[in-house]
């Protein structure tokens, strides 16, 4: 089986192995959990991930079930609106519902550095 496209993307392909180091060190895992991260890391790597990851699986289906183009790339407003539902969603009106959520203005500029890498570097025709 050949994957698609937007899932052989380098960026996307180390972007995912990246988010399962720092989700397997988060939680425990049996290797992972030895290794040394670096605090930075810990607290915004996750978060500039989110997006590039979430659009290129936006992209994916919109490409293959929507719009059945190839050549369709997201608009760049579909890029800056999904930083600002992230933003207001996880910084602003999460942690007023969930004691464990905690508003970080750091993640939002970490969500924007995300959505740059979207917009400059994988947001391309397949």
């Amino acid at each position: 089986m050949k994957w698609p496209a937007e899932f052989r993307q380098p960026l996307f392909v180390v972007g995912t192995m990246l988010y399962l180091v720092v989700v397997l060190h988060k939680h425990g895992g049996p290797l992972v959990a030895r290794w040394p991260i670096p605090a930075l890391a810990r607290a915004h790597l996750a978060d500039v991930l989110a997006l590039p990851l979430e659009l290129t699986l936006m992209l994916y289906f919109m490409r293959r079930w929507y719009f059945r183009r190839p050549s369709f790339v997201l608009p760049t407003n579909w890029i800056v609106s999904t930083w600002v539902v992230f933003s207001l969603w996880f910084e602003g009106l999460l942690p007023l519902f969930d004691k464990r959520a905690t508003a970080d203005p750091l993640d939002v500029v970490a969500y924007a550095v995300g959505g740059f890498v979207v917009w400059r570097w994988m947001n391309h025709p397949a």
